[in-house]
């Protein structure tokens, strides 16, 4: 039976050879798939929030400026190489109708924007996304070939 990892929010999970990695609910929240396909060595991180405004917090996962560069740490001691990666990423939905002067509403399209900012800086080039909207996905990772599926209630799967 192949193995399979599951990836909660606020987490992290990485896998060589074969197998894949899932999460879940991504709403406002953004997964994003790290492969190389030479070593084929795949991550999926789950953030749920643009930035670690509490430096108490010791969940560096749940945040795209710290998740990020602690992924591509972890990664990198296992072999990847930067210009080999093949990122991709899904959420960011605006999942909530505020009324009034909230900030609250567009925390999906915050946390795109982070993410993308952030793995631009940091030399990696996005390949495919499935972003925004208003919709709930769940995004999964073959690490044996590095296809990213994306399934959503009421839409027909994609494959990244």
């Amino acid at each position: 039976m192949e193995k399979q990892l599951k990836v909660g929010i606020g987490d992290m999970k990485l896998t060589r050879g074969s197998g894949t990695i899932i999460t879940y609910a991504l709403g406002s929240c953004i997964g994003i798939s790290f492969y190389d396909p030479t070593i084929k060595l795949g991550a999926l991180l789950h953030i749920m929030l643009p930035v670690r405004q509490n430096p108490n917090d010791a969940n560096i996962f749940k945040y795209a400026d710290t998740g990020i560069p602690e992924t591509v740490r972890k990664l990198q001691a296992f072999g990847l190489v930067r210009s080999r990666a093949i990122i991709k990423i899904a959420g960011g939905a605006k999942m909530f109708e505020i009324s009034g002067n909230s900030s609250f509403g567009e925390i999906g399209a915050r946390n795109i924007a982070a993410v993308q900012q952030i793995l631009q800086s940091g030399g990696f080039r996005i390949v495919a996304r499935d972003v925004g909207l208003n919709y709930a996905r769940t995004m999964s990772l073959d690490v044996e070939t590095g296809d990213v599926k994306i399934h959503t209630f009421g839409h027909p799967e994609k494959h990244l």
